[in-house]
């Protein structure tokens, strides 16, 4: 087995309890790759456009640009857990309810949603839930959320060209 097919076998591990094989992670992302070689603008079919706005935020605090490569944005996984969302009925209520759960938190705490932040509050929200053993117990449905779209950015990104390359 090559090292990039070894990877994206990894990559797939996260979905393999929701049911999603390696064969439907690669599918999901050869479908991006499609869609961003065509140049075509992509059109959220599962997240409306604001939550797909925090998705995109989000993705890129969990794996941001570097000097070695882009970051989530840029490999397309935003496109990547829409395809799946749409696709995995299981993975609907958890991610819209987890993006749902986000904003009010940033809404109690700063009076603005997550999109609406500065960045410093973000993370300040993002440093509460991203450590499980660390959080407060009144933030579990935000750790239980976030734990899960952090497995999911990885899992699109660790599939994407950008990621095994």
């Amino acid at each position: 087995m090559k090292r990039r097919e070894m990877v994206r076998l990894l990559a797939a591990a996260p979905l393999a309890g929701l049911g999603w094989s390696p064969v439907d992670v690669q599918r999901a992302a050869q479908a991006v790759a499609t869609l961003r070689r065509r140049g075509q603008a992509f059109q959220p079919k599962f997240f409306t456009a604001h939550e797909y706005q925090t998705v995109r935020l989000l993705v890129d605090l969990i794996i941001p640009r570097d000097e070695r490569s882009g970051g989530a944005t840029d490999a397309g996984v935003p496109e990547f857990m829409d395809f799946i969302a749409q696709d995995q009925s299981s993975l609907q209520t958890p991610l819209r309810g987890g993006l749902a759960w986000l904003d009010t938190e940033c809404w109690e705490r700063f009076g603005k949603g997550f999109a609406d932040l500065e960045d410093a509050q973000r993370r300040a929200v993002l440093d509460d839930i991203a450590w499980p053993a660390r959080a407060r117990p009144e933030l579990s449905q935000g750790v239980a959320f976030f734990n899960r779209f952090r497995d999911l950015t990885a899992t699109g990104f660790w599939s994407s060209k950008m990621g095994v390359d």
